[in-house]
């Protein structure tokens, strides 16, 4: 593969771009499952993670998928608030070029900032999430898990339930499933359905009880107040009660398909407890191929070598 030096979204990825990613994560899961689970691939390379917004298991998982390629990590964490626009980046950028880092795993409230960077920076730049605009690691991890389960991504059928209008989660599965072939659709209040959206090839429904029951994948979305006007629907328990995964609805969906949530829940908003925790859920194995998915994104685009 002769990777673009930065990953920036899927929204530009091909078919077979996206494939290599996931198929050499496919063989990351094996080297995750020794018992020493770490490769020289990444020795001697630096990776920044910078996220200038708040994450948990982004930032940890990104971290321990560099650890385990022999790479050398340096984390920088700040809030949102203290970070004002441009500027602020563009002396940022000039710092990490001074330091000579080889990589930049960032997070930032801006869509668009890791553009940005990439554009003023030598070092590759991996964005893990810029305001509402794109996840592309979190839709390839979705879409490698779904294809553990399912192995042809171009007969699926998948549902993303919830606030797709502020989702990146949202937009980085709809581009990366629509351009292997998957047919996708969402489901929510009319408040938080973007604007034409059917123009990205989905189908838009309102109504989850009369169609939960034709899909492989069913993905709720965790409901995102901080990044909400207000209004947007009547409450909270509202919400729930109309597209809400409860157990009731899950005994409508089909045999064998799957539930998945990108976290973090809002137990009993978007998911109930029981269903979160339910055979049909796959949300723990989504956190594991993250590891895995992000060891073949760092190795890709830091030109790693298997010794």
């Amino acid at each position: 593969m002769n990777p673009k030096k930065d990953l920036i979204g899927i929204e530009r990825l091909t078919a077979d771009e996206i494939y290599q990613y996931l198929d050499l994560a496919d063989n990351f899961i094996e080297v995750l499952a020794r018992p020493i689970p770490i490769v020289p691939a990444l020795r001697g390379k630096t990776v920044l993670t910078l996220f200038f917004e708040a994450s948990t298991r982004t930032q940890i998982s990104f971290s321990i998928a560099a650890k385990r390629l022999s790479a050398d990590v340096v984390s920088f964490s700040q809030a949102t608030s203290s970070v004002k626009k441009g500027e602020t980046l563009l002396d940022t950028a000039r710092n990490i070029e001074a330091m000579k880092v080889d990589g930049v795993v960032i997070r930032h409230s801006a869509p668009g900032a890791a553009l940005f960077l990439g554009q003023r920076l030598d070092a590759f730049v991996i964005n893990a999430g810029d305001g509402t605009h794109e996840h592309p690691t979190q839709g390839l991890l979705d879409m490698m898990t779904m294809r553990q389960h399912f192995r042809d991504l171009k007969k699926l059928k998948v549902l993303i339930i919830g606030d797709v209008t502020h989702s990146r989660v949202a937009r980085s599965n709809i581009f990366g499933l629509r351009t292997v072939g998957a047919r996708v659709a969402i489901c929510a209040p009319p408040t938080l359905i973007p604007l034409e959206i059917e123009n990205l090839g989905v189908e838009v429904y309102n109504n989850l009880d009369e169609i939960i029951g034709d899909f492989d994948v069913v993905m709720a979305l965790r409901i995102q107040l901080e990044r909400q006007g207000t209004g947007l629907f009547p409450s909270v328990r509202e919400y729930r009660a109309c597209y809400g995964l409860t157990k009731e609805r899950v005994m409508r969906m089909k045999a064998k398909s799957i539930i998945m949530h990108p976290g973090p829940t809002n137990r009993g908003v978007e998911i109930d407890p029981d269903v979160a925790d339910s055979k049909k859920s796959v949300i723990l194995e989504q956190v594991k191929n993250g590891v895995a998915l992000r060891m073949a994104v760092l190795f890709i685009h830091a030109g790693g070598k298997i010794e």
